[in-house]
């Protein structure tokens, strides 16, 4: 696929921009880019695929609510992740036109995202790509959504039927919040890593 458009489109609304082939590519490069920091991960498929959490923590202090050790708590995790000097994460849509969009239950993943970190790695790939704001909308509240609910053992609409947003009242549903990056946050370090391969929901 060529990301020529959707990097000169990130990088117009300020956000830093690396490109890999492969998601090994990917994973080495950010291995590379982190040494000796606290570092927060939001729950992510993505970065689960890509084996980082395992790589990060042989020379960095990793916070993952999807990792937890003894005497902590996901709830923990989640907080101490919001307090780390890193802070990685998937995305759920991303326009060519320069958008970013994710939609999330407890809302600690796009909140930690938003603030407060010396910088903040944003993983996709190509399979989260839509041509514009509105198509990557769609696909996270379509596609994203429903797949992760499904994983999650969530007993939504979307989750039961695997095919599209109910915009429902379920005490299960896990669309809670939707945060746009129309650009990149005044005052942050914002970097998006896109892999040539498909990656997560």
């Amino acid at each position: 696929m060529d990301l020529t458009k959707l990097t000169a489109n990130l990088k117009k609304h300020g956000f830093k921009v690396a490109c890999f082939a492969t998601a090994k590519e990917a994973a080495d490069y950010l291995e590379a880019q982190i040494n000796d920091k606290t570092v927060g991960f939001g729950g992510s498929v993505t970065l689960d695929q890509l084996g980082l959490y395992e790589k990060l923590a042989l020379h960095n202090d990793v916070r993952w609510h999807w990792r937890i050790p003894e005497g902590k708590t996901v709830s923990d995790l989640r907080r101490e992740a919001g307090d780390t000097q890193i802070y990685l994460s998937s995305v759920n849509g991303i326009a060519e036109t320069g958008e970013i969009i994710n939609i999330d239950a407890t809302c600690n993943r796009v909140a930690h995202i938003l603030y407060g970190h010396e910088k903040v790695y944003l993983v996709a790939g190509v399979n989260k790509i839509a041509p514009d704001y509105d198509s990557a909308l769609y696909r996270a509240r379509n596609i994203a959504a429903p797949l992760n609910a499904q994983r999650l053992g969530k007993k939504t609409p979307c989750a039961v039927n695997a095919d599209r947003c109910y915009d429902c009242t379920s005490p299960d549903r896990i669309c809670r919040s939707l945060s746009v990056l129309w650009d990149a946050p005044i005052g942050g370090d914002f970097e998006v890593v896109l892999v040539e391969e498909a990656l997560g929901y």
